[in-house]
């Protein structure tokens, strides 16, 4: 049984990246209505309001427009500053990050924290999990019949709608791959999302605990064969180091962009080409360094009966996120690859900010 609330969050996510307003509600504030600046246009912008509305931002995009004081920025929470755009496409340059450089003239800005707000908070999370940039046209709510916003959830809808996510096996089949023609892989499917995730059985199950690779996706890494990072080379060595052990599972998990979404990864690879390293380009667009959810990889080995595995990552902090999900990890198996001239910045920031031991 779904959540009544997790749907209402649901409808949300989807009216934002339709370009629909949609209103956040939660004790303790001030309701807000909101239009996603992304999915937006000069026309819905109209229809949202008739004059020029706030915008609400996450704290580290306000961080980088100099919006917050020091102490803030140390901990900082969404902004919303006054009327600041009278088109979209002024908006949207205020949104995103990667357009710094072609519009740097922004502000003087008039702009106030929103502090412990939780209707702001849960508005950065949607806006997350719908792929969007984390930004908003907003208004504080009134009771005008001509202001309904389309859709309306609270903020702790959107912790129902995480909170319920129930992971199902929807379809298996054999499917001889390149590393083994033994393989056989299994499709999950949760009511509350679009995509699916899938697991990848290498080899004959027998008693032994699984050599196991948490993958997520990766389009451009994956499937398009790019230089920027080594997630394609790291998904063939780990299928082909499963066919070598016993046997294994290799968890795809679509989670793109360390989950925030491919078109938001695209973003950051701008960001990068303007001399950001991946962490900072994730903070600028609004983002947390890491936004996965390892709860899916918890439930997928949960449905497939693996209490016990061989991890096989380079990040330490993968294996304490597993181990959370009640998954005993009883040793941690490297994965060395060679770098080449277009990712050594990449894996030398994994090593460096994100604790990865190359």
């Amino acid at each position: 049984m779904i959540h009544h609330g997790a749907r209402r969050a649901a409808r949300s996510l989807d009216a934002l990246r339709r370009g629909w307003p949609v209103r956040i509600t939660a004790a303790g504030g001030p309701a807000l209505d909101l239009l996603a600046i992304e999915s937006s246009d000069d026309l819905s912008l109209a229809d949202f309001s008739a004059d020029a509305p706030d915008i609400l931002l996450s704290g580290e995009r306000a961080v980088t427009l100099k919006l917050t004081n020091q102490r803030a920025a140390a901990n900082p929470g969404p902004v919303r500053i006054c009327a600041p755009a009278s088109s979209h496409a002024a908006a949207f340059a205020i949104a995103d990050p990667a357009l710094d450089l072609a519009h740097p003239m922004k502000g003087p800005f008039t702009s106030a924290p929103t502090g412990n707000d939780p209707a702001a908070a849960a508005a950065m999370t949607l806006a997350r999990h719908a792929g969007l940039l984390p930004a908003f046209f907003v208004r504080t709510a009134s009771d005008d019949a001509a202001e309904t916003a389309e859709t309306q959830c609270d903020a702790d809808d959107i912790a129902a709608l995480l909170d319920s996510r129930r992971l199902a096996i929807a379809a298996r089949a054999r499917l001889p791959v390149s590393a083994s023609e033994q393989a056989e892989i299994v499709a999950f499917r949760t009511p509350e999302e679009a995509s699916d995730h899938v697991a990848l059985i290498i080899g004959q199950r027998d008693a032994t605990p699984p050599v196991v690779r948490l993958h997520s996706e990766c389009l451009t890494g994956d499937v398009l064969g790019s230089l920027k990072c080594d997630c394609g080379p790291q998904l063939h060595a780990a299928l082909h180091a499963m066919a070598d052990a016993p046997w294994g599972v290799l968890l795809y998990l679509r989670q793109e962009g360390r989950g925030i979404g491919l078109v938001n990864k695209l973003r950051a690879y701008a960001l990068q080409d303007q001399g950001y390293d991946t962490v900072d380009a994730n903070l600028r667009l609004g983002f947390p360094v890491e936004a996965r959810d390892f709860s899916i990889a918890g439930q997928m080995l949960e449905r497939l009966n693996i209490r016990e595995i061989r991890l096989m990552t380079n990040n330490p902090e993968k294996v304490a996120r597993i181990e959370k999900e009640g998954v005993t990890v009883l040793e941690r198996i490297p994965l060395a690859l060679p770098t080449n001239k277009y990712n050594e910045q990449y894996l030398a920031t994994k090593r460096d900010k994100t604790g990865h031991q190359l």
